[in-house]
Order: structure tokens, then sequence, then C-alpha cells
């Protein structure tokens, strides 16, 4: 199995676990649907994940069966070898259903153990199920006998501890692992191999080898690897399908493309899981939170410094409704330059596909490098610990899957989780603890009405709306309390509506804007909320003076 070439470390771990004899079934997951980069003696070339391991891993076997239910059971290769074997003749065609196929795979590693075990000349063989997620499918709580005879057969060929010893190997190719009969998926004796998205040395290599069908679409780019690190997080067959697109209609790929055709390419792989953001602003759009802000670039400049060892595995944005949580998170991740992935609704009804969506998610954050992932309404969104009697368990896993990669340590300074809420205390208290949790930032509205009319007047500015500082000041006493990012924004765009339709001075549109103005939330809400938030700082810092009293006589 071993390979002179460099080879992924997904693979490099199959090679691994066979030739030290730790595992000869081997699970693969994940991005196996993709087009992959094989670097053989005679050159690069892309093919699929079939094709990866019949010339890149397996070229030693000298028989190579593979079965999916399109094309049935079939010798990929060794197909004069196979043919003597005598049980072949009793067989006849090979079957393409799934149960009959299995068992014909069993007795013919069988044979293939009998001939080493009377001292005949040994046959080394490899099996492939491919798609195996469509015969052995996790299933909802009924019993199918053919199903389950499938799942014992193979998991009983991952319990001989000696396939690797007899030269035999057992590889199942799933998209997703949670996709799988749990007596096949959770078998200990079964290696489980994810395969990710292709890190940017891969993506370099297929462009290379994309090059001579593109030249129009890669014209004047040498650079591969510079083009690569841009598009991190894409897959091969989408890059390879959007550059022959450009390529047959004459567009040359410029770098003013790269961040639209990344986020393009991304979202494609990811269906409807996420929404993949590159923010265009910064903490500088951000008006007040001056210490908090101070706190974010801080930990930025380490995290540029390549300082993980002191940053934050994440944070939890907390404050009333309408305070800029999210807001505050894409200008992080701006002043950051990273990506910012929000997760939509992974939930599904099916069985397994809940957690298997997951696990798409959790695959391509490990691909994009560097990025934020933001959870807005994380008291709703993370799941619980304890599942409700009506959801099957799946909030419960939903809530341990993402527990355990939050708190994983080799995402340290790669993925920085960010939560927002404004019900924190309705989050699990383990998912807000250090280690996953490091930085709790409370985000109040604004405090004085000095502060509401600098965020007001900024609001008014970005609009075209320039209030001089005589109106400003006599404006203060019309300021409401306890302000609101929100709230100022719908009174900015009513004074900017008023400007258009009868109020042209922008002072006077926005007096009129705030009498007779009503706050959108209950203050009563607001206050609770704040009290909430100001009891979830990690750092006493993070509450203003003015906050502390009002909560401390309310």
């Amino acid at each position: 199995m071993a390979e002179a070439l460099p080879l992924p470390s997904w693979a490099s771990e199959i090679v691994a676990r066979y030739e030290s004899g730790a595992a000869g079934q081997f699970i693969l997951h994940g991005n196996v649907a993709d087009r992959m980069l094989l670097r053989l003696a005679d050159g690069p070339k892309l093919g699929r994940i079939n094709d990866y391991l019949l010339d890149v891993l397996l070229p030693r076997f000298q028989v190579v069966l593979s079965y999916d239910p399109g094309f049935g059971l079939r010798v990929e290769r060794g197909r004069e070898v196979f043919a003597d074997w005598p049980a072949l003749k009793e067989i006849g065609d090979l079957p393409a259903l799934p149960l009959p196929a299995v068992r014909v795979l069993a007795r013919y590693l069988q044979f293939a153990r009998n001939l080493r075990a009377v001292g005949a000349k040994p046959v080394s063989v490899a099996v492939v199920l491919r798609d195996a997620q469509l015969y052995v499918p996790v299933l909802p709580q009924s019993l199918n006998h053919e199903l389950s005879a499938i799942a014992s057969i193979i998991r009983s060929w991952a319990s001989d501890t000696t396939l690797a010893a007899q030269g035999q190997a057992v590889f199942l190719v799933a998209n997703r692992l949670n996709h799988l009969h749990p007596l096949v998926a959770e078998n200990p004796r079964a290696a489980e191999i994810e395969v990710p998205l292709p890190d940017p040395a891969e993506l370099a290599g297929a462009m290379q080898v994309l090059a001579p069908d593109c030249p129009v679409a890669l014209e004047g780019i040498t650079d591969f690897t510079r083009l690569a690190s841009r598009l991190a997080g894409t897959s091969i067959a989408a890059l390879e399908a959007f550059l022959r697109h450009r390529n047959h209609a004459g567009d040359r790929l410029d770098d003013a493309d790269l961040g639209d055709l990344r986020k393009a390419l991304v979202e494609r792989d990811a269906g409807e899981l996420i929404d993949f953001v590159e923010p265009d602003r910064t903490l500088d759009d951000v008006i007040g939170l001056d210490g908090v802000k101070t706190r974010l670039r801080q930990d930025l400049q380490l995290w540029q410094q390549d300082e993980t060892g002191a940053l934050p595995m994440g944070y939890l944005f907390c404050g009333p409704v309408g305070t800029g949580k999210t807001y505050l998170a894409e200008c992080l991740a701006g002043e950051a330059g990273v990506p910012v992935v929000t997760l939509r609704n992974f939930r599904d009804r099916w069985v397994g596909s809940t957690e298997a969506n997951l696990e798409k998610i959790f695959a391509l954050l490990h691909a994009l490098g560097r990025c934020i992932v933001f959870i807005d309404e994380a008291d709703q969104a993370l799941g619980r610990r304890a599942s409700g009697s009506g959801d099957s368990g799946v909030s419960s896993r939903v809530y341990s899957m993402i527990a355990a990669e939050m708190s994983d340590t080799r995402n340290r300074g790669k993925i920085l989780w960010v939560l927002a809420s404004s019900r924190p205390d309705l989050i699990e208290v383990d998912l807000k603890r250090p280690g996953r949790v490091d930085v709790k930032v409370p985000i109040f509205p604004s405090a004085t009405a000095e502060e509401g009319m600098i965020l007001l007047g900024a609001l008014c500015k970005r609009r075209g709306l320039v209030i001089d500082d005589p109106a400003k000041a006599s404006l203060l006493p019309l300021i409401p309390p306890w302000l609101t990012p929100g709230a100022a924004e719908a009174l900015a765009v009513k004074a900017y509506r008023l400007t258009k339709t009868g109020t042209p001075d922008p002072a006077e549109a926005l007096r009129a804007s705030l009498h007779g103005y009503r706050p959108p939330v209950d203050p009563a809400i607001i206050r609770a909320q704040m009290r909430i938030a100001a009891e979830e700082a990690t750092d006493a810092s993070f509450v203003p003076s003015e906050v502390a009293v009002y909560l401390a006589e309310n």
C-alpha cells in the first residue's frame, strides 16, 4: 500500500494503520464525491476516489472487487485470478442486489484466507463498497432483516484482526458517517477516516492539471499556489466546473473575482447549510464600544502574529435585542481579514441527516483555514444537553457534536467561535465555559444622551444628513434613554424619509422623528436583558459605570 510520492494526511493514515496491522477495514467519509488529485509516477491527473484507491493505495493487490447499487458487483482488477475461484461457476453472473453481492464477497474473502491456510499460492484481495450509505443506511426504530444482515456481514470482516496479515483490505465509501448503520459506523475494529476538502497545495496541483484545458480562464496566471490559498474551502470539482465554464465563455480569471468566486464555490458545496460572507467593514465602522474594540484588536494582533496560545477559543456577545451583536461580529471578521461562516438550518427530519449536515459543516470549516463561525440566537441554535421527548435525541446529539468541536484545541487560531444572544442565561453552562467561550462581552444601549446623539448623528451622516453641533445640543433633551443601535437606525431612516417628503432640514427631520418616539421593545425587557448581560461579563471593565449604577438602582 505504500506509495513513493507524497500522500495527503488521510491516505497516509490508512497506510499506517494497515501496515501496522491496526486495521484492515476503513470507512471513508466526507469529501468522497469530489475530484481528487492523483500524484502518479507518470505525472499528476484528476480522478474519482475510486481511481485514487485503485491507482494510488491499492496497486499491489492482485484482485480488487467493488460494489455499488448501480453497477452491482464488479471485478476492478485481477479478472483472470478471480476467474480461478471454483465457486464462480456455481454463482454464475455476479449479483447486482446488495445482500447477494455482500455474501459473494464474504465467500471470496474466506476462500482467499483458506488458500493461505493450506499453503497454496496466496491472493491479496481488496474490496471497495461505494455509496455504502445506500445499502447499509442508518434506520429509524424499525427492523429490516436484509439490511441488518448486510451490516452484520460487513461488521464481521472488520472484527477479523488478521485482515492485513491475510493481504486483505475492505473500504466502505460513504458521504457521511452518520448516514451509516450503527453496526458498521460504530464498530471499534473499523478505522473511520475523514476525507477533507482539498488543501491549497492540492488545489494548486489541480489547477496545474487543468491549465492546458483552460488556457483562456487561467491566462497569465503562473503562481497557482497564491491563487489556491485565496480559494481554500472549495472543492476541486466545483473549481474545475467553474474554470471550464469560464474558459468556454472566453473570460479570464482576475484577482477581483476571487472573493465572489470563493463565496459561490463554498456555498455551492455546502448547499443551504451555511452563509459565507467576506465582510467589507472593520471595527472602525462600529460606533462606540471603545473598550471592547481595544480588547478585540489586541486579540486580532495576536492572531496575526500566530500567538495562538494567547487567543480565546471563542466569544459570546450578549446584550439586549438591537444592540448590534451581529454587526460587531461582521466587523470583527473584516478587521481580521477572514471570512464569516454563519450556520443556517442544518436540522433535518430524516434519521441521521442533522448529524451528517454538521459533519459536512465541520469539514468545510477545517478546510477554510482561518475563519470566524458566527452563531446568532445561540440560545436556540445550539441544542440542549438533555433532549425533549419529541426529537428522538437529535438536540442532545447536536449539542454534543458542537461542544466537542468548540473545545477541540487543534482549532485554536484557526476557527474562532462567536456566539450572540440576548438571553445568554438560556445557553447551556457547559457551552459557555472557558475552553469553548473564553470571553463574554456584554453590549449595552447608549448610557447617556450624549452617547445616543453620537450614535444618531453617525447613522444620519451615513445617509447624507449632516447635523451641526448646535443642532445636536438642542436635540439632547429629546434623546431617548438607553437607545439601542437598532432603534437609532430606525430613527435615522425615518429622518431620511422626512427629508425626502417635505422636511428638507436634517436637524428638523430628526427632531420630528424624536417627537412622539416610542421604544420598539418594552424598557422592562431591555433592562432585564442588560442585567443578564452584565452578569455574564468575564471582565468587570466591560460593564460601564453608568450601567452598573442603573442596574443597582433598578
